[in-house]
């Protein structure tokens, strides 16, 4: 029974989620952390980060390596691969349980479950799933050497991991579906100097094609209606993320974007449950605002937790 009791459970090892568990181990607060997927989050995805303060450079893979080192090192049990099927957040008393491992207890919880890349919602994208069609460069990238890809989006992500696969592929087509890019201008200068990056502007892509595996993408100009058919045996699509925070709904308060509501201190509309990360209501998604994030919820919680252990026993 002792090692179910937690101080803090962190449901999520993202950036987010690894930095409150840092922070919470440190302070000797007996953290889980648990994810269903690789811990990391989306940082693992990510070929190279260069503005991450003090690294000049480094693949996300990599910090997010470090960041689970150092919260094993100060105590916390990190769970990966570990599907969380039931939550009762409503007591004083938090219960998760995770398939396969148990219920776990504590009087606080960290909801740090990130976002999800986003789709296009096209039937034949479902098709290609896994057959051509990927969101993640870092873990496809090597199945295209030397062949011709698209990327679909505009922002820091697509242009970033577009110069990243010009480097094993034979030529890259980036298709936005507008006239200029969200991405930071130092972005664009990079990816505009790359000389294997052909960029088709307000696209809309309308659909994947091919037979056991993608072949072209169908794009049609948003002004012109002219349609142009870029050969690709495979095609990364980024535009964006939506918050992982399906199973939530009902238990913490979310926005119509599906965004847990947080106040400055992290709080969610539960008592003792916080959330951090890409999965809250926000503006700005970095990898170095989820450490903020992660921060600030772990201080909050610790606070939390402090005060149960410090408040006088009920009355009887």
């Amino acid at each position: 029974m002792e090692d179910s009791r937690y101080d803090v459970i962190v449901i999520g090892a993202g950036a987010a989620g690894l930095t409150a568990a840092i922070y919470l181990a440190r302070a000797r607060m007996k953290t889980l952390v648990v994810d269903r997927g690789t811990p990391g989050g989306q940082m693992i995805l990510t070929y190279s980060v260069a503005n991450y303060p003090g690294v000049a450079e480094a693949s996300g893979a990599q910090i997010a390596a470090t960041m689970r080192q150092q919260a094993q090192s100060f105590g916390a049990r990190i769970l990966g691969q570990a599907e969380v099927t039931r939550m009762d957040l409503s007591g004083p008393v938090k219960v998760v349980e995770v398939e396969d491992e148990g219920t776990f207890t504590a009087p606080a919880v960290i909801l740090a479950t990130g976002g999800v890349p986003r789709s296009l919602g096209l039937p034949s994208e479902a098709t290609f799933r896994g057959r051509g069609v990927s969101y993640c460069a870092t873990c496809d990238g090597d199945f295209f050497a030397g062949q011709d890809i698209a990327v679909i989006g505009g922002g820091n992500s697509a242009l970033e991991e577009s110069v990243s696969l010009a480097r094993q592929v034979r030529s890259v087509t980036v298709i936005h579906e507008f006239d200029h890019f969200q991405a930071q201008p130092f972005v664009v200068e990079q990816a505009r100097r790359e000389p294997k990056i052909r960029f088709l502007m307000e696209q809309d892509v309308r659909e994947f094609v091919g037979d056991e595996s993608l072949r072209e993408v169908v794009a049609v100009h948003k002004r012109t209606g002219e349609v142009t058919r870029v050969p690709a045996t495979g095609a990364f699509v980024f535009i964006g993320y939506v918050p992982d925070t399906a199973p939530l709904k009902g238990i913490v308060d979310l926005n119509d974007r599906g965004e847990i509501v947080t106040d400055d201190l992290l709080r969610t509309s539960i008592p003792g449950v916080f959330a951090a990360g890409d999965a809250r209501q926000k503006r700005y998604r970095q990898i170095t605002t989820a450490v903020a994030d992660g921060t600030i919820a772990a201080l909050s919680a610790i606070e939390y937790v402090g005060s149960t252990l410090t408040a006088p026993p009920p009355r009887p």
